[in-house]
This record gives C-alpha cells, structure tokens and sequence, in this order.
C-alpha cells in the first residue's frame, strides 16, 4: 500500500509540473495572472564579516554598525584595526598605517572625520592591494559608500545621544534621491561634543641630572562639528557613468588645558602648575569629478578622476604658570596657522583579452601645496618668533599590472613608477631647507594556487612606500610647561616596506604568516636642549623595523550564533643607535565579535579585542583589552534603534616606555571610551523597483584614486 501510495504522489507531482510548463506556454490564458505577478526576489541573509585570503569585508549598513556616531569610532571596532589615542592615525596590525580609499578614490583622515556613517555601505581591510593602489601602504582600507538601485527618494534622521564623562550628542540628516539614470545623494550632521583625555610622562635625563614628570589632569573641550556633503551620479548607459561629490567639516573647539609639573634639576626641585587656554579651528573640503568609458574602438575601459582638497586650521594658545604655590605669571601667547591645497588628477585603463587576461595601466599627478605661519610670544624674554614655511610637491606616477590564470594557477604581477619632487622654505631664506627628488620602482606579485574547491594557496610579495603627513613635516609646537615641549618635524622622510607573505584559506577561515622589513620607519624620540632646559618630542626616522606575523582568521556559525575571531601572533623589532634596545618578544592581538539574531527581529552583539604585552626592541608597551555591547532592533520597518555599552571595565589606557639619548621616560594616556549610547533612526520616502532595463546597474564604481 505504501508502495502504491509513492507512486500516486508521484505522479501528480509530475502532472503538476507539466501542468505548469503548459500555462507558461499559454502565455492568453496566462495573460490575467501574469500581470499581477512582481518581481520574485531570493535574498540570503548577509553576514556581518567575510574573510577571503585574510582580507575581511564588513557589511555596515545591515548591521548594528551602522549605529555607531562617527567614521573613527567604527574603524575601532573592525577586527587588526587599532586607533592612536589622539585619534589621528589608523594602524592596521602588523601592516602599519593604510591607505583609505572611499569608492576607491585615495583620502585622508580629514575625509574620514566628514564621511557619514549612514553613507557606508561597506568596508574592505585589504592586505595586499595590487599596482594599481598608490604604493604609499602596506594594505588598503576601502570604504564603498551606497548607491540605489531603486528608484525614489529617501530620508533618515538620526540621533546619538552618548553617555561618557560628559554628554555628546550627534544628530544626522541623510537624504537621496533616485530617477532613471540620475542619483542625487546629500547630508548634513551637527554634533556637539564634550571629549576628555588625560595624560603623564615621567621621565629622567641623567646627562643633566633631572628628574621630572607631568601631569594632564584635565583637558576638557567644548567642540562643534557641521558636517556636510553631497553627490551627483549618473549613469550614461551600461558602461560609462559621470559623477560629482562634494563633502566638509567645520569644526571650532575652546579646550582648557591644567598641567602638574614636578622637576628637579641637581638640587633645585619646582612644582608647576600650568593653564593653558587654547581655541582651535579646523575646515576641510574635498571634491570629486569621476568619468568612465567604455572605448569600444579598442574594447578598454577608460576613466579619468579629479581631486581636490583643502585643509586649513588656526591654532590658538595663551599659557601662564604658577611656581611652588605663587601666582600665575604669563609664560607664552602662540598663533599658529596651517592650510594646505592638493589636486590630483589620473587616468586608468583596462582591457580583458581571452582566457582571463586582463592588462591594466594608467598615470597620476599630484600637487601639494603646504604654508604655515608661525608666531610666538615668549612673555618672560619678551621676545617674539616668526616664520613663514612653505612645502611643495609634486607627484607622478605610472604603473602596469598584469594578471590572468596558468593550468588553474591564478597571477597577478604588476610594477608601479613614483617620482617625487619636493621643496621645503622658509620665507625669508635663500635657499631651500628640503630639497628632494627621487623615482622610486614598486614591483608587486601575487600567485593563487587552488588545492581543490574547498583549500587554496596565495602568495605576495610587495615594494610599499609610507610618506608622512603633510602636518607632520610642517613647522608647528604645543607648550605643555616650562620644561616639556611637543614639537613637528619637517625632515621627515618616507618609510620603505618590503614584504613577502603566505596565506592559507579553507572555506571561509585562513592562516597567514608574512615577513616585513621596513627602511627609516617613524616613531616618537626625545631630544634635550641643554641651553634652554627644555625636552623636545617629536618623530624622527629609525633605522629600521623587522618583523613577522603569523594571523588566524576563524570565522563560523552555529544557529543564532555568528563568529568572527582574529589572532595575530607578532614578532616585532625597531633598532636605533640612539636608542637602548631590550629584547624583542612575541605578542598577540585578539579580536572577536559574536552575534546573535534573537526572535523579533533583536540583535545582540558582543565585541572584545585587545593586546598583550608588547617588547619591540625600543618600545615597551602595556597590555590593554576591550569589551563592549550592543543591541538593536528595527521597528515598522522604518524605525531603528540601538543600544550601545563600550569599553565596559575602562579600559582604554596606553602605557609606553622607552630609552632615546639617554633619556628614559614612561607614558600614560588615558581615553574617555567609557559610554553608553542610544541611537535612534528614522526613515521615509518611496523606494520601487526599476525598469528592468536598469537591473544591470552595479553599484559599486570601479576603481577611483
């Protein structure tokens, strides 16, 4: 009887599908019924990490990410991503200091700081990016930002109230508008923010029998952001597109600095106490124009980019002192301003041949043009310094890059050509303080050796070159206290990378073990004026930096639970003359974030990452680890919020000990990262389908500078 009842069940269920064939055929019949039929949509779920070769691609916009304030703060939390405590460079574990690219178009962290989250769509960590990135980096963040490919228009408001010492609040408008082949894209973000930060030193220079140490107790700032940008795409046809972007930041920020000082030199001791009242204003503005393509003459595809930047700041300062409990005394009055203008321009090419060859090449030009203005009133000499510094430079290169495949072997080798010309002078010189010019040559290999459909074998090699910003090699100074001054330093050089490294994927998890060796690598170093009684910080190039590391990427799901877990095992060695050198150790660095899709549409996400302790041959640093919350939940499809709780046991303290000339000194800086936050978002428009003629649409842009 069961038997028979198969073989009944299975005949109508081929009778159905026969039955089917026929109405599709049918189509007068059918006509009725299919005019009332959409468009069937399969969607899969995205994962918040995806990790191929060990470069790691991150889904923000459909993930509590996207909740997070600003561009910065959610760079931290990506897995090999550190942030400095100033907030002003990214490091990428045992990698260095990357390039950033938005929509594959090269910025800075200026850009970072006026890019809006709600703008992202993705960001890619990539650890070995090809000849045709810039060869200045070792790997390459690329953030994709949003593109419809629905038609309509859009709005979110956004809201962030944050919880730290002080309340910081961050309200967000994100607007876009979608018809045919035109996209218009705008935002505008007003934040106001209370940041604190506390740091010491303590430090003894026996040459000159002094001890001393410095206290920032306080360093309060009252700081106002206006944000905004927008964006004009449009889509030519299938192949050539042209677009347009536009994006600021204003910011002004009065901050109050009080300093303990101690110091003793031979049998003379003083207690210090310093105020400085400092006001600072900081604008940016860069611009796009973007054009690609498709020559069909010669089957290559052509685009073309325009780029142009300008950062200008004002920096403001009046210092007064108060020796061993007296009274406060006038001790300095600085204005200090900086702007800089870059416009880059280049061309790129493409073109497929048979079998998977593909043979890319273009150029790039680059203008910098870098002043500042210098002015000093020293109240005890009553004297006064100025200067006016100018920096240029100019940039061009070229590159080639070829790749295809060889008996399933995949390659990729590639050769980058940068020629750089750069001046450095003070007005009233004759002659130049910095005059460089050299061609550097970046060769660049990559072989992908499949083991079967599951294991595969990558190895890179790559020539890199690391400039330092142009800030840095700018002149410029901060008064900490009578005895302790920060200080830029203008002959600055870029650092050389050399690596080669192996990667090993199974599935979605890999191991990677890369060797480096770098050439003037730039860390922090002391410096003792013996006739002023001051100590100079500021960076300086070593000699040089070896290291290897060995990273695990282990992603993996279980029900309602996904993983995504780094562990980087690091051996890393700075040498210097100057510098007293101790033993370099292996260290780790750790990261996992864990999901949890909970019923009723709840998130739940649980983040921690940190470092052990790190011996790098000159530097000392302390272990710190992370841990932070966060749940989200989306309401009547339109409505979202969430719940943040970061750095729950406070721990965001960097401890850094160090001998250079002679003189030892240890550090400790203290971040206000303790927060709980509440964001809530809301949108609303009309967003339909497109014709289907605009279904081949991709919305990611090609690679841009």
């Amino acid at each position: 009887m069961k038997k028979k009842s198969r073989i009944q069940n299975t005949k109508i269920i081929i009778c159905l599908i026969i039955s089917g064939f026929g109405y599709g055929q049918n189509t007068k019949v059918n006509d009725s019924i299919s005019n009332k039929l959409s468009e069937v949509v399969v969607t899969k779920e995205k994962k918040m990490f995806t990790n191929k070769n060990g470069n790691i691609k991150v889904d923000v916009a459909n993930s509590i990410l996207n909740a997070i304030p600003n561009t910065i703060d959610l760079l931290s939390k990506l897995p090999n991503i550190t942030i400095s405590a100033d907030k002003e460079n990214i490091t990428v574990i045992g990698k260095g200091n990357p390039l950033i690219y938005i929509d594959n178009q090269k910025i800075g962290m200026n850009d970072l700081n006026a890019l809006s989250v709600d703008e992202i769509k993705t960001i890619e960590i990539i650890n070995n990016p090809s000849s045709k990135y810039e060869a200045e980096g070792r790997a390459v963040i690329l953030i994709t930002r949003k593109f419809s490919k629905k038609e309509g228009s859009q709005t979110t408001l956004s809201e962030v109230a944050s919880f730290k010492k002080e309340f910081n609040n961050y309200l967000g408008i994100n607007s876009s508008y979608k018809k045919n082949k035109f996209e218009w894209k705008a935002n505008f973000n007003y934040n106001k923010l209370q940041p604190w930060e506390s740091h010491r030193i303590d430090y003894q220079i026996p040459d000159a029998d002094i001890i001393s140490n410095y206290d920032v107790a306080t360093a309060n700032t009252k700081r106002k952001q206006f944000i905004f940008g927008g964006g004009l795409f449009y889509k030519i046809n299938d192949e050539d597109y042209f677009s347009i972007s536009i994006n600021s930041k204003l910011q002004s920020e009065p901050f109050n600095i009080n300093t303990t000082t101690y110091n003793k030199k031979d049998d003379l001791e003083n207690n210090v106490v310093t105020y400085s009242d400092n006001e600072s204003q900081k604008n940016f503005i860069n611009s796009f124009i973007n054009y690609s393509k498709k020559i069909k003459a010669i089957d290559t595809q052509f685009f073309t980019g325009f780029q142009y930047s300008n950062f200008d700041q004002d920096s403001k300062s009046l210092a007064q002192n108060n020796f061993n409990d007296t009274q406060f005394e006038l001790a300095q009055n600085s204005d200090q301003k900086f702007n800089v203008a870059v416009f880059s321009g280049r061309a790129d090419f493409e073109k497929k041949f048979k079998n998977e060859l593909k043979l890319e090449y273009g150029a790039l030009y680059l203008s910098a043009n870098a002043k500042t203005d210098f002015e000093i009133l020293n109240f005890e000499t009553n004297n006064t310094i100025s200067s006016i510094y100018n920096f240029k430079e100019k940039n061009s290169a070229g590159y080639t890059q070829l790749s295809g495949s060889f008996k399933k072997i995949g390659y990729l080798v590639g050769l980058r050509v940068e020629n750089a010309n750069i001046v450095g002078k003070f007005k009233n010189d004759n002659a130049p303080l910095i005059n460089k010019y050299y061609t550097d040559f970046f060769p660049k290999a990559q072989f992908d050796i499949p083991i079967d459909s599951t294991k595969s074998i990558t190895v890179n090699y790559s020539k890199s070159i690391s400039r330092p910003n142009y800030s840095s090699t700018s002149q410029g100074s901060t008064y900490i206290n009578p005895y302790f001054l920060y200080s830029r330093n203008i002959n600055l050089n870029p650092t050389i990378n050399n690596q080669i490294s192996s990667t090993f994927q199974y599935h979605d998890k890999s191991v990677k073990l890369s060797y480096y060796q770098n050439t003037d690598p730039v860390y922090s170093s002391f410096t003792f004026d013996n006739q002023n009684n001051i100590l100079i910080f500021r960076e300086i190039n070593f000699e040089k930096e070896t290291g290897f590391n060995l990273e695990f990427t282990l992603p993996f799901t279980y029900k309602i639970w996904t993983s995504t877990n780094s562990l980087s095992c690091i051996l890393n060695k700075i040498e210097d003359a100057s510098a007293e050198f101790i033993t370099s150790k292996p260290y780790l660095y750790y990261y996992s974030n864990n999901e949890f899709k909970l019923p009723k549409g709840y998130s739940f996400v649980l983040t921690a990452y940190g470092l052990t302790n790190q011996k790098e041959g000159i530097f000392e640093r302390k272990a710190w680890f992370i841990m932070n919350l966060g749940v989200s939940k989306t309401f009547f499809t339109n409505w979202n919020c969430s719940l943040s709780y970061n750095d729950i046991f406070r721990n965001t303290i960097y401890q850094e000990s160090f001998t250079i000339n002679n003189i030892s000194s240890t550090a400790r800086y203290l971040v206000d990262a303790h927060e709980f936050s509440i964001a809530v978002k809301y949108s609303f428009g009309k967003i339909k389908p497109t014709e289907f003629k605009e279904k081949n649409v991709d919305d990611n842009l090609i690679r841009v500078k």
